[in-house]
This record gives C-alpha cells, structure tokens and sequence, in this order.
C-alpha cells in the first residue's frame, strides 16, 4: 500500500455533507469519495473480513434471538454515539448488517472520518429484528475499536494545531488489523509511517549494534537492497548519531526519547536536509512541546495499541 496523502494540521475529519441511502439491490461504496480517506479494503476483502468475525460470534446460530425472535418481525434501529469523537468503520458495520439480511436498507448520516457529538446518530437500519440483533455485537466491536483509534488521533492532532508537525503511526497495531488501524489513523486526521517491513527502512539500535554502529555501512547496505524510491530512516540515540546519519545521507532521522532541548538542537543541526521524526514516550500532555521543537514528524504508538473505544450504541425504536 501506497503512503496516503496526511490532512495537514488544521483540515480536520469532515462530516458528510448529505445522507447517504444503501438499499437491497446494491453493496454499500467504497473507495475515496471527496473529503474522506479511501477505504483499504475491496469488496471480496470486506466481506470475508466481516464473515469472519461473524462466524467468530457465532451469528448465523444466534440462539438468544432465534428463541425470542419470530422471523418475520421488522424493526428500526439507529447507530448512536454515546461519546463525542470521530467515527470510523462504518463501512464494516454496514457489512456486517448486509450480511445478516441482505434485505437490509440502510442510511449513513457520518461518513468514516466525520465528528460526532454525543447522542448523534451515525446509521439508521430498518429490516429484519433478527438480522439486526445478530450482527449488533460484530458492527459496534468494528466501529468502536476503529472510531476510538480516530478519535484519539484527531486529538494529537488537535494538540499540535498551529505547528509544523505532522501525527504519524508506528506499526504497533494489531495483528490482522493493520490496514484498518492505519485507515483509522487517516480518518482522524493523521499520516500512516511505513506500513510494514518491506515497504521502506528503518534502521534501528539493534540494527547498528549487528555493524558494531557504522551507520555509513547500515545505510549504504540499505540502499542497495530497498525498494525503488524507498526512504531509509536511521534511528538516533545521539547527535553523533544524528551526524553520521547526516553524512550518510538518510532521509529522515528518528530521534528517539531525547529531550525537548536535545530535539531542538538536532532540528537546528539538521537544517532541512533530513525529515526529523521524534519518538519515545508521546502523550497528549507532551506532544505539543514535542512539536514546538521543530520536528517536522511525531509518532506514537498509543495512537493504535492502546486508544479507549468510543461509545456506540444500537437504539432500537
């Protein structure tokens, strides 16, 4: 996957500018409409995504519902926000919903990437009872899980309104997920790092100490095995690191757990000639600090391992 184009400080998610109807005869769009990030997933990988997790639950074997629930009884249901935040995984919930009756009609009033006050309905849902109570479970763990990795996002982002800096991810997402954390990530305003090990070079401390720390040698080894147009990114401990990494060329420096005077003398010395991504202990509390020092990148792994869920709920009528 290609790095996606970051909103810069200040854009912000969007919510939907009209409401948007998913009827029985078509599945709901994907893809990158105007003003949003672009679904990762296609089709084909959406619906086996979705199935999977259903099987998982159990859903087509719902016996709570079958006992209680005659077959034919239609009902109406709504997505609520409990929380104020940022929504993303609605084209999951929407699935999910399809699945367990494709009968289902559906309208989305916020779009992945739109603001949300608490109370605020995201999806109206009116079909089958037993369709809707099957899939409930499966459609909010998507959407909670993703909207919270959204909403914590827009909330660095928010942090450091005003600076240079851009919020970026690490990969500490989780297994399985990482496409739809990193969608997440876009979502609520911030900009994907490498997506994964074959995509770009990170050469980290582990790294140098495997050349008994020749950064020159671990760059130049870099270049000639990474892919084409691939960035190499060293990781400093030190501004002697921070000046051999400058003499070998590397394209982004990480300067890892320094201070914000230390970041700020790496910034001075680097002079636009690298990226300077800072990393190591990044919280809501510290971040704008972090950015104030000049770094043109911040990245935090809280963003994906560790955001709170935001509170959805299904309202039935």
């Amino acid at each position: 996957m290609t790095e996606a184009r970051p909103q810069r400080p200040g854009d912000g998610p969007r919510r939907a500018a009209r409401p948007r109807t998913i009827t029985p005869s078509e599945p709901p769009a994907l893809g990158g409409a105007t003003g949003r990030p672009a679904f990762p997933l296609d089709q084909a990988a959406l619906t086996a995504v979705v199935r999977a997790a259903l099987d998982e639950d159990g859903a087509f074997n719902d016996v709570t519902t079958i006992a209680t629930v005659v077959s034919t009884r239609r009902a109406r249901a709504m997505v609520v926000a409990r929380r104020a935040g940022v929504v993303s995984g609605v084209p999951l919930a929407l699935e999910a919903f399809r699945q367990l009756n494709p009968k289902v009609t559906m309208r989305v009033d916020v779009e992945d990437g739109g603001h949300v006050e608490a109370g605020t309905p995201i999806i109206f849902i009116s079909g089958h009872a037993r369709g809707m109570l099957s899939a409930e479970r499966v459609a909010l763990n998507f959407m909670q899980h993703l909207s919270g990795v959204a909403t914590l996002t827009a909330q660095f982002v928010e942090a450091v309104r005003g600076t240079h800096a851009r919020i970026v991810d690490t990969r500490k997402t989780t297994p399985g997920w990482r496409q739809l954390e990193k969608y997440a990530v876009r979502c609520g305003g911030g900009m994907n790092h490498r997506m994964d090990l074959a995509s770009s070079v990170l050469i980290k401390d582990n790294h140098l100490a495997a050349l008994d720390g020749n950064v020159q040698l671990a760059v130049q080894r870099a270049r000639e095995v990474a892919p084409p147009g691939a960035r190499v990114e060293v990781e400093c401990d030190t501004i002697e690191q921070v000046e051999a990494s400058l003499e070998a060329q590397a394209d982004i420096i990480l300067l890892d757990n320094m201070t914000p005077a230390q970041l700020a003398e790496c910034v001075r010395l680097v002079a636009h000639r690298a990226i300077v991504e800072a990393s190591g202990r990044v919280r809501l509390e510290n971040v704008r600090t972090i950015a104030e020092t000049g770094v043109d990148w911040i990245s935090a792994g809280s963003l994906t391992h560790s955001p709170p869920a935001l509170d959805l709920a299904l309202d039935f009528d």
